[in-house]
C-alpha cells in the first residue's frame, strides 16, 4: 500500500510499499521519527483515508472494495479509535459521548452501558460533565471508553498520551491494555514511547514512509 499527495513541488510519497500483516488478539506498535508516515499509515488501515494504491483487508473485508458510507458503517460494527486529541464532542457529556456509537447502531442498552463502561474507567462522578470541565487525563479515559464500550474487536489509537502529563499518560496506557486484555481485541496503536512500544507484542518502524528493515 502507497500514499501519495500532490505539494508545491509535485507529487510527495508519505508511504511506500507497506505490507505487513496484524493477528487477531495481537498488540502492534508503529514508531519512528515525526513526520515518518505513522499517523497516516493508522488512518488508512482505519479507512479515515484512502491509499493512492493497494488496500486494507481487515477482518477479511476489503475495506477499500466499500464506498464511504460502507466504510463507515464497517467502523461503526469493528473498531475503536482514540485519538491522541480526545475528540469528545463539547456539547455532549460524558455519558452521552460514550453513549453516541451505541446509539448510532441502534442499541437499546445505550445508556447502561455507558455508565457502566465509564464506571469502569473511574468516571462514574464525570457522568454529566462536558469536556470542558474534565483534566486531559479525563477526557482520554471518556475516549478510551467511548471506544470499548461497543466491544470492537480491532482498537487503533493514535498517540492516545502525546497531550498528558507522564504522569496521567502511565495511567491511561495501563488501563487501556488492561481493558484490551479484558476484551481480546487486536490493538495497534502509534507511539513515540519505546516504553509504551515495549508492552505490545510487536513493534514496526516506520521510516521516510518505509517499513524499515
Amino acid at each position: 500500500m502507497s500514499k501519495k499527495v500532490a505539494d508545491a513541488s509535485g507529487e510527495l510519497t508519505i508511504l511506500q510499499n507497506i505490507d505487513f500483516t496484524v493477528q487477531a488478539a495481537e498488540t502492534l506498535a508503529l514508531v519512528g521519527a515525526s513526520g515518518s508516515g505513522k499517523s497516516t499509515l493508522l488512518g488508512l488501515l482505519a479507512g479515515l483515508d484512502t491509499p493512492s494504491s493497494g488496500t486494507v483487508l481487515l477482518d477479511g473485508t476489503d475495506i477499500f472494495a466499500l464506498d464511504e458510507d460502507g466504510r463507515a458503517a464497517f467502523r461503526k460494527a469493528k473498531l475503536g479509535f482514540v485519538f491522541q486529541s480526545f475528540q469528545l464532542l463539547a456539547h455532549l457529556t460524558a455519558l452521552e459521548n460514550v453513549m453516541l456509537p451505541l446509539e448510532l447502531r441502534g442499541d437499546a442498552g445505550a445508556r447502561e452501558k455507558a455508565t457502566e463502561m465509564l464506571g469502569r474507567v473511574g468516571l462514574s462522578s464525570r457522568l454529566k460533565h462536558y469536556p470542558k470541565f474534565l483534566s486531559g487525563g479525563e477526557q482520554q479515559r471518556v475516549a478510551l471508553a467511548r471506544a470499548f464500550v461497543t466491544q470492537p474487536p480491532l482498537l487503533f489509537a493514535d498517540e492516545p498520551t502525546g497531550s498528558l502529563d507522564a504522569a496521567t499518560g502511565e495511567s491511561v496506557i495501563q488501563l487501556m491494555f488492561e481493558l484490551n486484555r479484558e476484551r481480546g481485541s487486536t490493538l495497534v496503536l502509534v507511539t513515540h514511547d519505546p516504553g509504551i512500544a515495549a508492552r505490545c507484542g510487536r513493534t514496526i518502524t516506520i521510516a521516510a514512509g518505509r517499513l524499515a528493515k
